[in-house]
């Protein structure tokens, strides 16, 4: 299992989150937003639930390029012709799409609710 790294944004690391079978990718903010905050007298965000990370890793992956379009079509459908196609998308986003099968907010991607 991979842990820590860069995630391709300068400062913002990623890390596996294991619950159960299935693991998440989470992201976190750099240490000089919480310093900032600190100094503003906020508190620091409260860690993400277990379906916010999910929807974390869902987003991440409407947002790789690489996997193909992701307009017109579901998440599920997206993997399985990325997968098909030899692209090896990640099999924890399979595990997500298929442990909520009849919920919009994690089967349609982020621009499903803009017209073509």
């Amino acid at each position: 299992m991979w842990e820590g790294g860069r995630s391709g944004r300068e400062g913002h690391e990623r890390t596996w989150a294991v619950e159960g079978e299935v693991e998440y990718v989470l992201y976190f903010r750099h240490p000089a937003y919480f310093r900032q905050q600190r100094q503003k007298g906020g508190e620091e965000p409260l860690p993400l639930s277990v379906d916010e990370a999910e929807l974390e890793l869902l987003r991440q992956f409407d947002l790789a390029w690489q996997y193909g379009p992701c307009t017109g079509i579901t998440r599920l459908q997206r993997w399985h012709r990325a997968e098909q196609m030899g692209l090896k998308p990640p099999p924890e986003v399979r595990q997500v799409l298929q442990s909520h099968p009849g919920d919009p907010r994690f089967q349609c991607s982020l621009w499903h609710f803009y017209p073509l």
